[in-house]
């Protein structure tokens, strides 16, 4: 879905657990503190626990860093320096220099574990009508993907929580995204679904560059759950026909308007987590003055 030159990449680096303890850390249903079952198969990671037993993203992450400063040394024949850590950020990133462009790829330090999903999730993925119930339940049986993600509510920022994350089965609704089967196939009928995600994708991103400080709070990934949320109020593919790509974009940009007006936009996967918090009503105004204007007046952005 990459918009812009493909010069950006993100790699979990996924590491399988048995079992783990999950504590919710908020009341978002998505930020957890982990701890060990019993004597866990992986004694390895016991070296990472806090001390109130914990696992620590923060430790577990400044170790990965260790390792891969260590391994970029030994890379010959092209320019790898290890970004300066972010803040808060999961991710470990690397700079790769070497013509005809630079690209940088985020490390994402993953937890993978063979366990049911969290109660949270228990009313999340409403795919009924638009993939089927069946698909729905395969989905919830898939591994639980946990990212070392700093939760910025704690009180205390210890650097051991943990968030819930669904990109391995939000890949496979974008990459299986027809109510019939063979929707954007070879052979098959052709949708305008991800053109449409691309272009609300490529207008934040726009807009983002233009004005850096009064739209931080937004994201990607806010842009991307109003589409599968879209996905589910018009599931059929013939809502979503390649000729009336511009009917279709103007009616997702209509339902992400109104979430954010509404200050509401709850996560595809966690209900309960409002991606758009009444906190940032200014910021969400904001934003959706500016889209209104590009709604009204022929999406000057795009002809720049």
């Amino acid at each position: 879905l990459q918009v812009f030159e493909p010069n950006e990449f993100d790699i979990m680096l996924v590491m399988p657990v048995a079992r783990l303890q999950l504590d919710e850390c908020d009341d978002t249903g998505a930020y957890y503190y982990l701890s060990f079952k019993r004597n866990p198969k992986e004694k390895y990671l016991l070296k990472f626990l806090d001390e109130d037993g914990k696992l620590s993203a923060f430790k577990m992450l400044q170790a990965l860093r260790t390792i891969i400063k260590q391994e970029v040394k030994n890379i010959k024949h092209v320019e790898v320096t290890v970004k300066r850590k972010k803040a808060g950020s999961p991710a470990i990133t690397l700079q790769i220099k070497n013509p005809p462009a630079e690209i940088s790829v985020d490390i994402i330090l993953t937890l993978e574990v063979q366990q049911s999903w969290p109660p949270s999730t228990q009313d999340g993925l409403k795919i009924e009508q638009w993939l089927g119930r069946k698909v729905r339940g395969e989905f919830r049986n898939r591994s639980l993907y946990l990212v070392a993600k700093q939760n910025k509510k704690e009180k205390v920022l210890r650097g051991n929580t943990w968030r819930l994350s669904f990109s391995h089965i939000e890949k496979a609704m974008l990459n299986n995204h027809g109510s019939s089967k063979t929707c954007c196939e070879s052979d098959g009928p052709k949708c305008c679904r991800k053109d449409c995600l691309k272009l609300l994708k490529y207008l934040l991103q726009q807009l983002k560059m233009q004005y850096t400080k009064q739209l931080e709070k937004f994201c990607s990934y806010q842009v991307k759950t109003a589409f599968f949320h879209s996905c589910v109020m018009w599931p059929n593919d013939t809502d979503w026909q390649s000729g009336d790509l511009e009917h279709c974009f103007q009616k997702y940009l209509g339902y992400f308007l109104d979430r954010l007006q509404k200050s509401q936009l709850p996560h595809f996967f966690i209900p309960q987590y409002n991606l758009l918090s009444p906190e940032d009503k200014a910021s969400n105004d904001f934003l959706s003055r500016l889209l209104n204007y590009e709604l009204n007046n022929g999406f000057p952005i795009f002809q720049e």
